[in-house]
């Protein structure tokens, strides 16, 4: 057996400081690669480094980080000793290496001697670097998050805006073709007073229809103007029936136009119509990605609040409208319910870090419903509070959990897939930060997270805490 005191870390303890350990530490050999303990795994005890090197590694994300590297007089195990949680890390040798194994056991009921407060150090300092390095990688996996997500947000917007910016041109030379064949059959003045006129109703109809056809009815309609110009031998009659049903155009209305036109013009005129209406969706669709490309960039530097002062007066609405505008990918199959107060007064707020909290809420929640379910955000103001709540009908938390989940290090999620810092750092933020309050009720079919914020708080008090 050896003797702990040919270690330097304990080369000063006497036999009565050392009595915590009620029998010597076991000789444990490993060879280089072999796994000590595993991230996940219960208490194996506590380890002792006597020679050789071992690292320890976290699952964050899915990826393996190193958190540290351990040599002689190291400590490993110290954190699940102490705390009876499964390890947080793994310990994994990369030189064979020769340790003390102290077994659970042989420290239970001790709570105070020098060893333990050793321990107790050691796991304070490990549990903070640690948790700086999840934080880390925290802020960068949200800012990876955030950018996939605002890519597959824009990408839609702006792939719609560039197919119709590339059919475009080919529309209006079709359009323009039409034009000059009926200005070369020499229309009358009440011919092109009725065509124009025609034209500016059924594009005004097509971007404000009044009723959306059922499938049934669109399909019933297009055949019967499709019939109608193939009884008159009209090119492609299909393809114009399918752009001029989006107008909401009659049977009635072409037998009008047919009336007030040559049999050459016909031909033309419903092709001019067909571009036109064609030429006008382009545009629409192009004005709408645009715009939607412009909202979303403006939900991103709100969200963050580029550019301005990390402290300030809020509308918690705005924050929590961004976040959902930031996580639309991932709410698709989810209804969203808003119940907003909207009497609720502005906070003082560092408002990018509000904006984390909505997110680790929102996002717990979306991963909660499993792409099918119901999210309801409330607001209420009462006294000097703002009131959120954010509301699932999720599986629920189980009881004998919920006191723990503000934890660090705390996760009910497959290693690798959770960190368990989420919801410690929305505590952190509403409880540290702002001196406010959050708690949680759970049951099966219904989750509510309940943030409550002081609304007299002053900037400079806000700003004492940064």
């Amino acid at each position: 057996m050896i003797d702990l005191r040919q270690l330097p870390l304990f080369s000063t303890f006497s036999d009565d400081e050392l009595a915590c350990f009620t029998t010597p530490g076991y000789d444990y050999h490993v060879e280089a690669g072999a796994i000590l303990c595993e991230e996940g795994d219960p208490p194996r005890g506590l380890f002792v480094v006597l020679d050789g090197e071992l690292e320890i590694v976290k699952q964050i994300g899915g990826e393996e980080r190193l958190l540290a590297v351990m040599d002689r007089g190291s400590f490993i195990g110290e954190i699940s000793l102490l705390t009876g949680m499964p390890h947080t890390a793994t310990a994994r040798a990369l030189t064979p290496a020769h340790l003390l194994r102290f077994d659970p056991a042989q420290f239970e009921g001790v709570r105070e001697s020098p060893v333990v407060d050793l321990l107790l150090r050691t796991m304070a300092e490990r549990l903070k670097q640690t948790e700086q390095s999840v934080q880390t990688h925290q802020k960068l996996s949200a800012l990876g998050k955030l950018a996939a997500g605002m890519a597959h947000e824009i990408n839609n917007p702006a792939a719609a805006s560039q197919r119709a910016a590339d059919q475009l041109p080919a529309v209006l030379d079709a359009q323009q073709a039409a034009l000059i064949a009926l200005a070369g059959l020499h229309l009358s003045a009440a011919e092109l007073e009725f065509l124009q006129a025609l034209e500016t109703e059924i594009v005004r109809r097509a971007a404000r229809p009044s009723r959306r056809l059922s499938p049934l009815e669109r399909s019933d309609r297009e055949q019967a103007l499709a019939a109608w110009m193939e009884d008159r031998y009209i090119d492609n009659a299909w393809e114009s029936a399918a752009m001029l049903i989006e107008a909401d155009v009659t049977e009635a209305e072409l037998d009008d136009l047919e009336a007030q036109l040559s049999a050459d013009a016909l031909p033309y005129a419903l092709k001019w119509l067909e571009t036109s209406l064609t030429a006008a969706e382009l545009i629409r669709t192009l004005q709408a990605g645009g715009a939607r490309i412009v909202e979303l960039v403006k939900a991103v530097k709100d969200y963050s609040y580029m550019d301005q002062s990390p402290v300030q007066d809020v509308n918690l609405h705005d924050g929590i409208e961004n976040t959902l505008t930031i996580l639309g990918h991932k709410l698709k199959g989810i209804q969203v319910v808003r119940e907003y107060d909207p009497d609720a007064p502005m906070v003082t707020v560092h408002g990018s870090e509000l904006n984390q909290v909505w997110t680790n809420l929102i996002d717990n929640a979306i991963d909660a419903l499993n792409g099918k379910g119901t999210i309801v955000v409330r607001t209420r103001h009462e006294a000097e509070r703002v009131i959120v709540e954010i509301t699932d009908n999720g599986p629920g938390i189980s009881p004998e959990i919920q006191s723990r989940i503000f934890e660090p290090f705390f996760t009910t999620k497959a290693v690798g897939k959770g960190t368990g810092m989420g919801l410690d750092i929305v505590w952190r933020i509403i409880v540290h930060k702002h001196k406010g309050t959050i708690r949680v009720e759970s049951v099966p079919g219904e989750t509510t997270f309940t943030i409550a914020l002081p609304t007299t708080r002053s900037v400079s008090d806000a700003a004492a805490h940064a």
